[in-house]
């Protein structure tokens, strides 16, 4: 009989918040694409996705279609028990 492990729920404004301060130290940047909506539902730019990384010293495109979650553990920006919230959940 195994435990079930809990996870500390974060909100994706925190986890950015967090990742950003990580790339700073290598001049870089998360950002969020704009979505534009079809039958009410977001579509983003197919280019970039959601979310992307800039180098801000040379404003170039360093990654497109980030993992929010795989960045934010890569970095050690989200901790072993700490998860994504849902979007539009409570956290």
């Amino acid at each position: 009989m195994g435990k079930k492990v809990m996870k500390v729920p974060v909100s994706t404004r925190a986890v950015v918040a967090r990742i950003n301060r990580k790339l700073a130290e290598v001049d870089e940047v998360l950002r969020r694409s704009r979505p534009h909506y079809v039958d009410g539902r977001p579509f983003y730019d197919q280019n970039v996705g959601e979310f992307y990384r800039v180098d801000t010293r040379r404003n170039f495109l360093v990654e497109g279609h980030v993992d929010l979650e795989a960045l934010g553990r890569e970095l050690g920006a989200l901790k072993p028990y700490e998860a994504l919230a849902a979007e539009g959940g409570a956290s």
